[in-house]
């Protein structure tokens, strides 16, 4: 595979405007009061009644970690038995992804148990209320539906509405739901306490990205037989549209929502397109770009300038893995490349 090492952007405009598009915000919570814990889980339009079961004794300790206005992760412990009741409707999806203790979630036709090895899916607006068993540890993934409903709008080319119907339960053990927990827990990992995702909204962007499609491709939805069937056939032209907007924004967060809408054609159309003309996947394109970038970045880097600074600001957040890449596609270490 082989890409234009031309981009006609120089990025470092484009680049101060995504950090400073994607904001970051990161709240800690302890305490032993379920009112204050009543405040720190409501919402301005979805307020949430926190009570200690029998008037025993409970503790929490909650962090929460927000991309922009639309996707928040969270890593929350409690003690003692917790019982939560929701005042009004949630418009957020939200996905518990448990390590200890139990939960159970009062679901519209079905109590919903949570349980270590096993992930929870919760749409908006379909729990009233939940017990949490503690000592109890989760990781949670909360999205706005109308984000889920645009992915699967731009997934399919067509308006989508209403629910998307997930089953309630991942497997965490293997396959999809395992990705899923290391994708949120790196997420938390590497936005909390002023990480390195926060100095790169690519990566940051990008793993968001990756959690949404993930649940919407291989968790039983509503929409899963028809993205089962293939995609309309793409062509060529769609294929060096979305080359030439990448090329172009390479330095700021597009999603793939953004390639497939300059390609106009669907997400499904544009992958398909990729895998037949250019025998590879658009994100995976992209990154090469930007590793390209990284490279020319390096080639003319002065001492004052690291490595990591590099590799962060064009979205590769694991230098172990930057420099396997780096020496594969170009032949040499980064660090060679800075000797140079």
């Amino acid at each position: 595979m082989s890409v234009n090492s031309h981009i006609h952007n120089d990025g470092s405009l484009a680049r101060q405007l995504a950090v400073q598009s994607m904001l970051f915000r990161e709240t800690a919570h302890s305490g032993t009061d379920a009112d204050e814990l009543s405040e720190i889980l409501s919402t301005p339009t979805s307020p949430i009644k926190v009570a200690a079961e029998g008037n025993m004794p409970i503790a929490y300790h909650c962090n929460f970690v927000s991309v922009g206005e639309e996707v928040t992760v969270a890593d929350c412990t409690y003690e003692g038995t917790i019982l939560i009741r929701r005042e009004a409707p949630s418009d957020r999806m939200i996905v518990f992804l448990p390590m200890a203790g139990n939960a159970s979630f009062e679901g519209m036709r079905e109590q919903i148990y949570s349980v270590p090895a096993r992930g929870t899916i919760l749409e908006a607006g379909r729990v009233a209320g939940a017990r949490l068993f503690g000592p109890r540890r989760h990781f949670g993934l909360f999205v706005d539906q109308a984000k889920i409903t645009s992915h699967l709008t731009h997934m399919f080319d067509r308006t989508i509405s209403g629910d998307v119907d997930f089953h309630p339960h991942i497997d965490l053990t293997t396959g999809p739901g395992l990705v899923l927990q290391q994708i949120v827990s790196s997420l938390h990992r590497g936005l909390s306490g002023n990480g390195p995702l926060q100095r790169s909204p690519l990566a940051a962007g990008s793993l968001c990205d990756a959690a949404i499609y993930l649940l919407l491709e291989t968790c039983p939805n509503r929409y899963s037989n028809e993205l089962a069937l293939p995609a309309p056939a793409p062509a060529p032209r769609h294929v060096k549209w979305a080359i030439d907007f990448m090329q172009e924004h390479v330095a700021e967060p597009i999603s793939l929502n953004d390639i497939a809408m300059a390609a106009k054609v669907s997400v499904r159309t544009l992958q398909q397109g990729f895998r037949q003309f250019r025998d590879t996947t658009p994100m995976a394109y992209l990154q090469e770009l930007r590793m390209a970038a990284a490279h020319r970045d390096l080639l003319a880097s002065d001492a004052k300038q690291g490595i990591a600074d590099v590799a962060l600001r064009w979205g590769f957040t694991h230098l172990g893995r930057f420099a396997a890449e780096y020496r594969k596609r170009f032949g040499l270490l980064p660090s060679q490349t800075l000797k140079r």
